[in-house]
């Protein structure tokens, strides 16, 4: 009978997974997916009582992000690039009282702009650089549109994030990795990057000593085409040997950095995160940020790991890409089912990683943040993400939608309640609802007075057999307030 007892949890085990291997992915964008014109009905919302939906603004194209000028006056960016390599022209935008767009400036085709905060007269802007490189952009009132640094290591699968206001005056800013988990690979170049920029890998902050481990793939890559053997931190078709070392540089790969409004050299702050999409800074002055973790994809994938709400501690180092939420990666706890386990791509670590402040859904893309700070709008002092919603089955199965709504978290004690996401049988995109509700929330702001947070709506994105199929014009910032 003791022998029953001990098999009992590797039969549920082989049973759930067994069930998971043979359930088709139910994902947020997945399926009869609604792509005409979008209804936009704030009733379609669940809040909690006491609290209402509008729409401010509707038919904006990949909005990512809002900021206040010093008068109060709203205004947004259009990111003018997509996953799905959709590229267009990124767009500073200011919403007049009547919900039109006014035109303030136009970027180059070197997308996404992922996030926008007012300083000193001025909008800084964050520009993914998926042609030519990260920038932060500086941008007067009147449209002039100046870097403050460029060619940032952000052409890859993830971006230059942010910025946002420190403190201490500086800008803060995420730079992501080029990679899922440090291995370019076949997923990268489906991603579109690789066959712009062959040899682009990640960059760690400081020098790294290897294990090793390489990764067999083959890809149609010009001179590269064929089976070719990958290491960590190398560009595609460069095999790596155990003890090389991988000397770290300024700007890196996953990592916070911050530079000052007027220019300069950027400084890095921390390091060890995958994709720090939404930074943000507490009412006593720490720096939060959301983490998007590992999909399961590419030579080295990883299942199972969360999102992430992380404290930020300058000068330390956060795990990736060999642990996720401060677990460690060196057995099957993230061995995706039908892959083999992943195992730790560095000989030595430069310190044991902390705990995350928060674990939020699994590929529920948590994305932009912001805090409460006034009693009138209630919450004082938690924090509230943007969850964008799975893309599965791109980054990885899953049997229902994940995301597609705002969080609020108690910093003090990590505990994560939805605040705003669709009514109906299961939290999903109103797209797949048929319902005037929300799509994929990307960022929250609240208002300078602190008595309203607006949310900005990336808007409509299918997942086909193809890839991502964002929808134009299906963007929308709604506003959130206490009656």
């Amino acid at each position: 009978m003791k022998n029953i007892y001990r098999l009992l949890p590797l039969l549920l085990l082989f049973g759930v997974s067994s069930c998971f291997l043979l359930l088709p992915s139910d994902g947020g964008g997945q399926g009869d997916i609604r792509t005409e014109a979008r209804p936009v009905d704030p009733t379609a919302i669940a809040l909690p009582e006491g609290y209402k939906a509008e729409a401010v603004a509707t038919g904006l194209t990949f909005p990512t992000s809002i900021a206040f000028d010093d008068q109060g006056q709203l205004y947004v960016v259009e990111s003018g690039y997509s996953y799905g390599e959709v590229f267009l022209e990124p767009k500073l935008l200011r919403v007049e009282q009547n919900g039109s767009l006014t035109t303030v400036a136009t970027g180059q085709r070197n997308g996404p702009w992922t996030g926008v905060t007012f300083h000193n007269g001025n909008f800084f802007v964050g520009e993914g650089g998926e042609m030519e490189g990260g920038k932060i952009l500086r941008i007067s009132p009147n449209g002039n549109i100046a870097p403050l640094v460029e060619n940032l290591p952000t052409m890859g699968d993830h971006h230059t994030n942010g910025p946002v206001i420190g403190p201490d005056g500086s800008l803060y800013f995420g730079l992501g990795t080029a990679t899922n988990s440090g291995i370019v690979g076949p997923d990268n170049y489906d991603y579109g990057w690789l066959k712009r920029h062959p040899e682009f890998h990640d960059i760690p902050c400081r020098d790294i000593v290897l294990k090793g481990h390489n990764f067999t793939s083959e890809i149609p890559l010009g001179s590269k085409s064929g089976k070719q053997t990958t290491g960590a931190y190398s560009p595609y078709g460069t095999p790596t040997k155990e003890g090389e070392v991988i000397k770290g540089s300024i700007p890196c790969s996953g990592a916070i950095m911050r530079i000052s409004p007027d220019g300069g050299q950027p400084e890095l702050v921390a390091w060890g995160f995958r994709n720090p999409f939404g930074l943000a800074f507490s009412p006593n002055g720490q720096l939060y940020i959301s983490e998007n973790s590992f999909d399961v994809r590419g030579s080295r994938p990883m299942w199972g790991t969360a999102d992430y709400l992380w404290q930020v501690k300058p000068g330390t180092w956060y795990g990736w890409p060999d642990f996720a939420g401060g677990i460690p990666v060196n057995g099957d706890r993230f061995e995706a089912p039908g892959e083999k386990a992943p195992q730790p791509l560095l000989a030595q670590h430069p310190n044991q990683p902390p705990k995350p402040t928060a674990a939020l859904g699994v590929h529920s893309s948590s994305n932009g943040l912001d805090f409460s700070r006034s009693n009138s709008f209630g919450y004082q002092g938690q924090v509230f993400v943007a969850q964008f919603g799975d893309m599965a089955p791109e980054v990885g199965k899953v049997l229902a939608p994940v995301g597609f709504k705002v969080v609020r978290v108690d910093v003090n004690n990590g505990i994560v309640t939805d605040f705003a996401a669709n009514k109906g049988k299961k939290v999903a995109p109103a797209s797949k609802l048929k319902t005037g509700g929300l799509e994929r929330p990307i960022s929250v702001k609240f208002s300078p007075d602190g008595q309203s947070m607006y949310i900005v709506d990336f808007g409509v994105m299918k997942m086909t057999a193809k890839g991502s199929e964002p929808q134009v014009k299906t963007g929308v910032i709604w506003k959130i307030t206490k009656s």
